[in-house]
């Protein structure tokens, strides 16, 4: 009887502290809450499997528990139980998985008039460039990374001269305004996270991963690497700072190009606005 009690409470104190716990979605700041939405649904499904299965555990420990006389009866098969916890299951994960594909559909159909935003990381830091006044982002190779380019950009690309980087600074972005947003890394595995956003992909040395989003609140909001990547990875922290479109202007404004802090002849300011669709 103890053991059957103590599997209930388990169950109820599980769901009232899904509901009361002070733990809960931090504040949205961007479109997605489409993703938690699907982990709502998830939430729901494997909630109710587990009170199901806990309360299941708890009858039968009490049902069965030991009588003098009683025996066990001995069933090796009964297709009829297979069948529906066969079907039970692929109802319950197809219920899942469903909502995640359509949503990480949305998550990498871009918009045409997404402005595009790199982000690099490295051990133990990040890096961003965003496109100059001609709105394009210049080509880049690893093998052009050195101190006084840090981004590796390809320093004969013409696109590439009047890009913004911002080495190791914060990314600002404009409130309202879609962005894709590049990713790749310059050494190992990483994984750009802004748990506000409800946004995060992987970083493969090697490849450019991609998602995109719209800012939808004001605000500082912490870059984290959400991917073991070495002994500095807990202190690999960033800052997005999305602002009204005066502010975001006035600090585009200040931002240095690749001409200038390479050296190299190109566009001397920063500021532009990109083209409507």
């Amino acid at each position: 009887m103890a053991i059957a009690l103590a599997l209930v409470l388990v169950a109820i104190g599980s769901v009232v502290f899904h509901f009361a716990s002070p733990w809960w979605w931090t504040p949205i700041a961007s479109n997605w809450g489409y993703i938690d939405g699907t982990l709502i649904i998830t939430f729901w499904i494997t909630g109710a499997v587990f009170v199901a299965v806990v309360l299941f555990m708890a009858y039968c420990v009490l049902r069965f528990r030991h009588r003098t006389g009683n025996q066990a009866l001995y069933e090796p098969e009964n297709k009829r139980l297979e069948w529906w916890l066969t079907v039970a299951t692929a109802l319950g994960v197809a219920a899942m998985l469903a909502p995640g594909l359509v949503v990480w559909q949305q998550f990498i159909t871009v918009p045409e008039d997404a402005t595009e935003v790199e982000i690099v990381g490295r051990q133990w830091s990040w890096s961003f460039r965003l496109p100059g006044k001609d709105g394009k982002l210049g080509t880049s190779d690893i093998r052009y990374v050195d101190a006084d380019n840090p981004l590796g950009l390809t320093p004969d690309d013409p696109n590439a001269r009047d890009d913004i980087v911002i080495d190791g600074g914060d990314l600002h972005l404009q409130i309202g305004k879609p962005v894709k947003v590049l990713l790749r890394s310059l050494d190992v595995l990483h994984d750009f996270y802004v748990p506000e956003f409800r946004g995060k992909m992987d970083m493969v040395p090697g490849s450019v991963t991609y998602f995109w989003m719209t800012p939808t609140r004001t605000g500082n909001f912490d870059i984290l690497c959400a991917e073991l990547c070495g002994v500095g990875h807990p202190q690999m922290r960033g800052q997005v700072v999305v602002a009204e479109e005066a502010a975001y202007q006035a600090w585009l404004e200040k931002q240095k190009t690749f001409a200038e802090l390479s050296g190299r002849p190109g566009p001397q300011k920063a500021s532009y606005t990109p083209a409507s669709p």
